[in-house]
């Protein structure tokens, strides 16, 4: 299995030791390596895929915005569904941040819907929800006649080892666990738990939640929670507004009823889509199947640039983050 992914990936050395590898004669820094790619390499994302999160102001006065990019299909599609029609529905407007643990996550919703400092009432929920199945964590591809094998499918990517999957590898500038089955007819991946990412706030299974509550990772990736929790999203823009608010002491990070001052409010969250034309913010993201992202990787799982001293000769996933911009209005 390992070297038909191997031998699709040749491209990519993310995974041999340095030596193994050409020593470039003038080392670029992997910003430098992005600053320098060319536009072609660059991706538009659609302002329906944003969401624009509003909080309340900071002690001094100043505003804090949080832009977050939605899963594309095909992964996590009922639930980015129920969080566009939780924005449209204003539902999230007024909820707040509940919960901050340390090194691990920011969780924000309705603070008396499943929070174990609720006093009041929760809000009605929307009308309109799709309910999910945990087999939606995973998107599955299998062969699709009886001569064809999965590798065919797959088109040339850097093939990282990984602790929590067979391995692992971006997609349309996302990080995703894989991992093959039945020979290699059946492809199975999955969105991984980067700092940054945003997943939706569940119960006990087979609860898969709803997308009322959603987190953002603030610390250390918490891979376990692979396969185990819908992935619906990441932070692009504002991610400091969120992974320093003042932690909870209560179980699990949430705030006691005595913190209760310390939650953020959360103003509002709307679609970019359904924001004035003059108010959308513009994103672009290095396209993971460009040579300028090959490029940048490979300069991560190396180093070599002047304060380097010795190239790793590997990189984690979630240390190569895909490299996302604002595009000037």
């Amino acid at each position: 299995m390992r070297t038909l992914l191997l031998a699709a990936t040749a491209a990519f050395a993310l995974a041999l030791p340095a030596s193994a590898q050409e020593e470039p004669k003038e080392a670029r820094a992997p910003s430098e390596i992005v600053a320098a790619a060319p536009a072609a390499d660059w991706v538009a994302i659609p302002a329906e895929d944003l969401l624009v999160m509003t909080l309340a102001p900071d002690a001094d006065g100043s505003p804090r915005q949080v832009v977050i990019q939605l899963m594309p299909a095909p992964f996590s599609q009922g639930w980015v569904h129920n969080i566009r029609l939780f924005a449209r529905a204003g539902w999230y407007d007024g909820i707040s941040v509940n919960r901050v643990q340390d090194n691990y996550v920011t969780q924000w919703g309705d603070p008396n819907y499943d929070n174990p400092e609720a006093t009041g009432t929760p809000k009605p929920l929307p009308e309109g929800l799709k309910v999910m199945g945990e087999a939606e964590y995973i998107d599955v591809i299998r062969a699709a006649g009886p001569d064809e094998d999965t590798i065919t499918l797959w088109h040339p990517k850097p093939d990282l080892l990984d602790s929590y999957a067979d391995s692992a590898t971006f997609d349309k500038g996302w990080p995703l666990g894989i991992e093959i089955g039945e020979g290699t007819r059946v492809l199975r991946r999955w969105p991984t738990h980067c700092y940054g990412m945003v997943g939706v706030g569940r119960n006990y299974s087979p609860d898969t939640g709803s997308g009322a509550e959603l987190y953002t990772v603030i610390g250390h990736a918490p891979r376990h929670l692979d396969r185990n929790i819908a992935l619906v999203g990441r932070v692009i823009e504002g991610m400091q507004h969120l992974s320093s608010l003042p932690r909870g002491s209560g179980a699990l990070g949430f705030y006691t009823a005595e913190e209760s001052a310390k939650r953020t409010p959360i103003l509002s969250v709307r679609v970019a889509s359904d924001l004035a034309p003059s108010e959308q913010p513009s994103f672009e993201y290095l396209s993971t199947e460009s040579g300028a992202f090959a490029t940048y990787a490979e300069a991560i799982a190396n180093r070599r640039d002047p304060f380097f001293i010795a190239p790793a000769g590997g990189a984690d996933i979630c240390n190569i983050r895909v490299p996302v911009r604002r595009v000037a209005e």
